[in-house]
Parts: structure tokens; C-alpha cells; sequence
């Protein structure tokens, strides 16, 4: 009785955690098929005017474009920034497993408290940075801060320990390999599956991110999605046509997370695994 009781309860507290997470994307996924007066009326749960296809035409055509233009810059800040970040963060996490340099612990124990600090506490100085080198408004002023990742090489040190065994690397030493050719050609791709779960962890961060991108960009093709609906978001108050492309727009901006996680799942979980078991 016990047993089927701690079952149910664990099913229902399941259940509403779905409906937690679901509701909202249903809502959004409504919401983007009605216009404006269906909006301000409330009838997004209604199946009476249809309007996705004209919200999607004037998500790509309002303001000259500009949503594509955004998407375009999320998808370079996001896809690339997190591959570039994922390799610089296995690199690193392999070298402090693996190798002995003076005051490595100290190092790392630096990396680990970098963990812990807020990224909008670092946005006034990198954009201090970024001033006195002259990158602020462009396109590097974003993409150059989210390449390194203090948690990302944090999961690199813990998947080379746990995937990358002392004694294969020793055996390739003797057969003449150096370093550089024995971690690209040995450690790299057995580091395969935690190179993808920290890209997944750095795509999700880089395409949620809004606080950096406002604070260095004021050019409107160099926004981001995140920055451009809420442009979008603060002009609704005095235009109400843009709600619906805000919505809209929104909706198409959680599909490529969707679409990453959807295809590089079990590489995730493999390295989630992994990385729990250590």
C-alpha cells in the first residue's frame, strides 16, 4: 500500500512538472496562429482565426527584414561561439587532468570560483575591455566573451578523468606519438561525449543570452533574437501590431535548441552519465 502510494505521489508530482514546462510552450505555440484582436481578446485557445502564415510573413518582412538578420547572428554567436567554446574548454580540462605545471590546483580552484560569479557582473568590465580595444558594436565585442567558460572547463577536466584512461595515453607515448598528434587523434575522440554535452550547455547559453549582447551592441543588425524581441516586445506598447510578431518570432526562436538537443541527445546523456559516475 505504502509502495503504490509513493508511486502515485511520484507520478503526480511528474505530472505536474510536465504540465509545468509544457504549458507554456502550448500557450506560445497557440498564440502565434492568432492576430491582434484575438490576442487582446483572449481566444488564444480558440481554433477560430488562423493567422500563422501572415504572422510568419510579417516576423520576415517588418522593420526591412531584421528578424532574419537577427537569427542569422544567433545562430553565428550560438553555433559557432559554442563549438569554438566547447573545444577551448575540453583542451583545457584535458591539460589539468593530465598534465603537472606549477600551482595547477591553485589554477583550477581560480577556475572553479569564476564558476560562481554572476556573467552581468562581468558585462561592465568586459565592456570596458572592449572600449579601450575598440570592438564595442561590433560583432566580436559578443562573440569573443562567451569562447571561454570557466563550468565548461570544470566538465573537461571531470570527462578527461573519466573517459580518458592514463594508460592509453602512456602507450601511445611509446609508440612515438606527441602531444598535440596523441590528443587529436587518441584523447579528442574519446572526449567525443563530453565535448558534446558542454557545447549543448554553451548553445543554450550564448542563444538565451540578452544582458551582453544590450550592453555591447547598439547597432540593430549585430542583435541577437534575444535582443531584437525585446526590441519588438517594448514598441508593442505603443505599436500592438508587434505582439503577434513578437510571439511569433519567439516561437521560431526555441527551434534550434530543439532541433540540437533532438540530434545530439544521446551523446548528451551518455556524457551526463559519465560525468554523474565520477
Amino acid at each position: 500500500m505504502n509502495r503504490l502510494l509513493g508511486r502515485t505521489t511520484a507520478n503526480a508530482v511528474v505530472g505536474v512538472a510536465v504540465l509545468y514546462t509544457l504549458l507554456p510552450v502550448l500557450w506560445l505555440v497557440l498564440a502565434a496562429t492568432k492576430n491582434t484582436d484575438a490576442l487582446f481578446n483572449s481566444d488564444v485557445f480558440s481554433l477560430k482565426d488562423f493567422s500563422l502564415i501572415d504572422n510568419l510573413g510579417n516576423v520576415f518582412t517588418i522593420d526591412g527584414g531584421l528578424y532574419g538578420r537577427w537569427y542569422v547572428n544567433s545562430l553565428m554567436y550560438a553555433v559557432l561561439g559554442a563549438a569554438v567554446a566547447a573545444m577551448i574548454s575540453v583542451a583545457c580540462g584535458y591539460a589539468f587532468d593530465k598534465y603537472q605545471f606549477r600551482h595547477k590546483e591553485k589554477l583550477f580552484g581560480l577556475v572553479l570560483a569564476a564558476v560562481m560569479v554572476p556573467q552581468t557582473v562581468l558585462a561592465l568590465p568586459l565592456y570596458l575591455m572592449a572600449s579601450e580595444t575598440g570592438l564595442v558594436n561590433t560583432f566580436w565585442a559578443v562573440f569573443v566573451p562567451v569562447l571561454f567558460n570557466p563550468f565548461g572547463v570544470y566538465l573537461g577536466r571531470v570527462f578527461s578523468q573519466g573517459y580518458v584512461p592514463n594508460e592509453v595515453l602512456e602507450a601511445a607515448r611509446m609508440d612515438g606519438a606527441g602531444e598535440l598528434k596523441m590528443y587529436a587523434t587518441v584523447s579528442l575522440r574519446m572526449l567525443a561525449p563530453g565535448l558534446i554535452t558542454i557545447f549543448l550547455f554553451q548553445l543554450t547559453a550564448i542563444w538565451n543570452n540578452f544582458f551582453l549582447p544590450m550592453v555591447m551592441l547598439s547597432d540593430q543588425k549585430l542583435y541577437p533574437v534575444s535582443l531584437g524581441l525585446f526590441q519588438w516586445n517594448s514598441q508593442a506598447t505603443v505599436s500592438p501590431e508587434y505582439y503577434p510578431v513578437v510571439i511569433t518570432g519567439s516561437l521560431l526562436a526555441i527551434i534550434p535548441l530543439i532541433i540540437a538537443f533532438a540530434l545530439l541527445q544521446r551523446f548528451w546523456k551518455s556524457g551526463l552519465t559519465a560525468g554523474a559516475v565520477k
